[in-house]
């Protein structure tokens, strides 16, 4: 028997096949667009994410040299993308990072509400609450014809199985449903006009039994009918769940998200959500809107040919480029710590030259700003660890280990055979295995280990200084 687990990101699904010792025999991706708007909206075709799922799947298979009949169960995990099913409502996924709902936002969080007060006393438009608002008051033609709307990991899960189910990660983190005060928080819905949106069937922790592939699923997903279909969870928790347990984990994609259990409810920090990855524990996120994503902006901006490897290969060839040019990386806006999704970026020190030279430099100074926002992220939760568990795709550059460890001074922990993937897999692993707690055991594998170098922090230090004078350089600036 083996597990698979599908991880759909920002630009890509990815899908990977385990044993149900735990071990990554394959794994494949594939591409899907972002299809932009105005007012800051972004965009997915859900048939476009599906198609490249099952190319995803395929591929992996045939890496693996598996028969579709030998993949006993699986499980997705995705961004928290809103898929909206309504005539005439296309692209049909609201992305993660589209802010077209500030000012609902901006409206929820003069409510007093527990709701609020998880999503760290100012909700953020990347939550679903405040979509689903936008939805209701500027397409209520949209409104009216709503056959379902969901997280995007449960609408994966629906249409492979055809069974309504919400995982509770989802629900707790971006919805407004809290496990431990009753689940769906009438008053809320009520008050922000969406009491009537579509909300059947049960709120599944992760790991739990959701059924079968349907007849139809399994045709499209080039697997049996029958094969197991587990609840999952949203990217970033399970990156946590597939991290190195026992410390926080550091999930570095399109966006940065640290993750830590035991929390209590603090301004600009998500949690904590009970049960939103294991059972018994409480979850609470600090992040960054726009992390990987800036460093494909800055890639962007030049006209040479090179891909994220070859930048970083050069960089590390002539280490510490550009001392002098120095980034605040909030392209996006802020979540942490200052939950201000209209706050951009600045540069000080760039110049006009266009050559290679320029973009490693660029580009590596970005990275720093990127992980000094890490670390101030780390410092606004309580935290200072020794350790962090790191995942995501700036995990997979040995470069980027380093400068994290050495912007945070705490070692780094990472696990080659890609700990978003395989959380996932444990979520789908779970059902036979004996629960979540019992497949992530079984699945738990030895981390490398990047240490800080002293002299790289004492230049890190000088950096710090510097981020901190323009961040408040930028506050003036904003208050004139």
């Amino acid at each position: 028997m083996l597990i698979g687990a599908v991880d759909v990101g920002s630009a890509r699904a990815r899908a990977g096949i385990f044993t149900p010792e735990g071990r990554l025999v394959a794994r494949a991706s594939r591409g899907f667009a972002t299809i932009p708007g105005p007012d800051r909206q972004a965009m997915h075709d859900f048939a476009e994410i599906w198609q490249a799922v099952a190319e995803a799947l395929a591929e992996a298979l045939r890496q693996a040299g598996a028969d579709p009949a030998q993949v006993g169960a699986l499980a997705f995990d995705a961004t928290c993308s809103l898929v909206v099913e309504a005539p005439g409502f296309a692209p049909d996924v609201i992305a993660w990072h589209d802010h077209r709902a500030v000012a609902e936002a901006a409206e929820l969080s003069r409510i007093p509400h527990e709701i609020v007060t998880r999503a760290g006393g100012s909700v953020s438009p990347e939550m679903q609450t405040p979509k689903l608002m936008w939805l209701r008051r500027h397409r209520p033609e949209v409104w009216a014809a709503l056959q379902g709307v969901r997280d995007l990991c449960d609408h994966l899960a629906f249409r492979a199985t055809g069974t309504e189910a919400r995982s509770l990660c989802a629900a707790a983190a971006k919805w407004p449903w809290l496990p431990d005060r009753g689940g769906w928080q009438r008053d809320l819905l009520e008050r922000a006009g969406i009491a009537d949106f579509p909300r059947p069937g049960p709120v599944l922790p992760p790991g739990a039994r959701i059924g079968p592939l349907s007849p139809r699923g399994a045709a499209e997903l080039g697997l049996e009918p029958g094969t197991l279909v587990a609840a999952g969870l949203i990217d970033a928790f399970a990156g946590a769940l597939g991290a190195a347990p026992d410390m926080p984990a550091l999930i570095a994609g399109t966006s940065n998200c640290v993750m830590a259990t035991g929390l209590a409810p603090r301004a600009a920090l998500w949690g904590p959500y009970p049960g939103a990855i294991l059972p018994g524990e409480s979850v609470s996120e600090g992040g960054q809107s726009a992390t990987g994503a800036l460093l494909e902006r800055v890639r962007g901006l030049f006209p040479q040919p090179a891909s994220h490897d070859e930048i970083l290969a050069r960089i590390a060839a002539d280490p510490e480029p550009a001392p002098d040019l120095h980034v605040l990386p909030d392209i996006k806006g802020s979540r942490t710590p200052f939950a201000d999704p209209l706050l951009r970026g600045v540069i000080h020190g760039l110049t006009l030259e266009r050559s290679a030279q320029a973009l490693d430099a660029l580009y590596w100074r970005a990275a720093v700003g990127i992980a000094l926002g890490t670390r101030q992220v780390i410092a606004h939760m309580g935290l200072a660890p020794a350790a962090l568990a790191m995942a995501g795709g700036q995990a997979r550059s040995a470069l980027l280990r380093q400068l994290y460890a050495d912007a945070t001074g705490a070692e780094i922990h990472w696990q080659p055979q890609d700990a978003v993937l395989r959380g996932t897999a444990i979520a789908a692993a779970a059902p036979l295995l004996g629960g979540i707690r019992a497949a992530r055991a079984r699945f738990a594998r030895p981390a490398e280990v990047t240490r800080p170098e002293p002299a790289a922090r004492a230049r890190r230090e000088r950096d710090w200084r510097i981020f901190l004078r323009m961040q408040q350089q930028r506050a003036e600036i904003a208050a004139m």
